[in-house]
C-alpha cells in the first residue's frame, strides 16, 4: 500500500548557511498516529510547514496522497489540516461562522450536519453563536482544531494541540483524535507532554538540530533503549555502601534505606542474581524488590543530550 505521506530526502536551509532541516526521508501509512518529539528549534515546525505549503523546502520532495506539494500543491493541501501553535481567529467571528468560513475555503458545500457533529466532538456546541475572543485559551485551541477537520483533511497535523489546555479537556481532545485514528485519518502532533506520545503514538519520530535522529515504533524503541531499575528497600538503613558494591553501580538513597541498579534488559546477564547474593553475604538484609521501566522522557533525554566536552 502506497504511504499516505512520502518525505524524501528533505533539507531547508537559510541564506545563512543554517540548517533548519537535513536530508529527512519519512514515510506513514493511513490511519497512523506518529509523535514528533525535539526540543525547541529542533525543526519539527519547519517539517510540518513544508508538508502544509507554508514554507519552501531547498531539497527533497513531499508528497502526499502521491500528489507533490509544489506541483500539485492544490490536490495536496486539500488533503491536510493543520491545528497550529499560535492561536489566530478573527475575534469577532462566531464559532460556527469561523469552522464554515475555513470548509469553504476549501470548496466543500455546506454540510451544517457535520459541522455540528465535529462541534459537538468538541464540546463546542454550546459555544457556536459565541464570539472567538470571549472564549478560554482552551476553548480557542478546540475552535483551531475543529477548522483543521472542517473539510474531513486525510492528514492532520497537530503542532503543541495541547498546550495551555487543561487536564479534562486534554482528555476530550484525545478521545477525537482515537475517533480520527479509527476513521483511517494520519496524524502527526508535536508535544512537550511525553506522556501524552507514550500513550497515543503508533511510532515516535525523535528530531534535533534539523536531524530526524529515528522514527520507530513505540513498543520497540522502548524496549531498544528503555531500561530498568531495581530498587531494593532495605530492613536497616545502610550509613555507606561498601566499596566492592559501590563500584557495581549501585546508589543509596539519602535516608540509607534503599538501594538502585539500572540495569539492561536486552543484555544476555542482568547481574542481579549475582547482586543480591553479594548483598547477603555483606550481611544486607532486603526487605523488597521492585523494579520501574525507564519512561519516554528518560529515552528522549538521552537521544538529545549534548555531548559531554573534554577538558584537558
Amino acid at each position: 500500500m502506497s504511504p499516505i505521506i512520502d518525505i524524501d530526502h528533505l533539507s531547508k536551509r537559510y541564506d545563512s548557511g543554517t540548517f533548519a532541516l537535513k536530508d529527512v526521508s519519512l514515510q506513514m501509512q493511513e490511519g497512523e498516529i506518529l509523535a514528533l518529539l525535539g526540543p525547541n528549534g529542533a525543526g519539527k515546525t519547519t517539517l510540518i510547514s513544508i508538508i502544509c505549503g507554508l514554507v519552501t523546502p531547498t531539497e527533497g520532495t513531499v508528497r502526499v496522497g502521491g500528489h507533490d506539494i509544489r506541483t500539485d500543491w492544490r490536490a495536496a493541501r486539500k488533503l491536510i489540516g493543520l491545528v497550529p501553535q499560535e492561536i489566530t481567529l478573527e475575534p469577532f467571528e462566531k464559532v460556527i461562522d469561523c469552522v464554515r468560513f475555513t470548509r469553504g475555503l476549501y470548496g466543500e458545500a455546506p454540510d451544517d450536519a457535520y459541522i455540528e457533529k465535529l462541534l459537538r466532538s468538541l464540546a463546542l456546541w454550546e459555544k457556536r453563536d459565541a464570539r472567538t475572543r470571549e472564549l478560554s485559551g482552551g476553548m480557542k485551541r478546540r475552535v483551531l482544531i475543529a477548522k483543521a477537520l472542517s473539510h474531513r483533511p486525510k492528514v492532520l497535523f497537530l503542532d503543541e494541540p495541547t498546550a495551555g489546555v487543561d487536564v479534562a479537556l486534554r482528555r476530550e481532545m484525545w478521545e477525537v483524535v482515537r475517533e480520527l485514528r479509527a476513521e483511517g485519518v494520519t496524524i502527526i502532533l508535536t508535544t512537550h507532554y511525553l506522556e501524552e506520545a507514550e500513550d497515543m503514538a503508533d511510532r515516535i519520530g525523535v528530531i534535533n538540530r534539523g536531524q530526524l535522529l529515528l522514527v520507530q515504533p513505540k513498543a520497540e524503541l522502548m524496549g531498544e533503549f528503555g531500561k530498568k531499575r531495581l530498587m531494593i528497600d532495605l530492613y536497616e538503613p545502610l550509613a555507606n555502601l561498601p566499596p566492592e558494591l559501590a563500584e557495581r553501580g549501585l546508589t543509596l538513597s539519602a535516608d540509607g534505606r534503599q538501594l538502585g541498579y539500572d540495569y539492561d534488559t536486552r543484555a544476555e546477564r542482568t547481574g542481579i542474581a549475582r547482586l543480591l547474593g553479594d548483598l547477603t553475604a555483606h550481611g544486607i538484609a532486603v526487605r523488597d524488590v521492585a523494579t520501574k521501566q525507564s519512561s519516554l522522557e528518560d529515552i528522549f533525554m538521552s537521544l538529545v543530550a549534548e555531548p559531554k566536552k573534554e577538558t584537558a
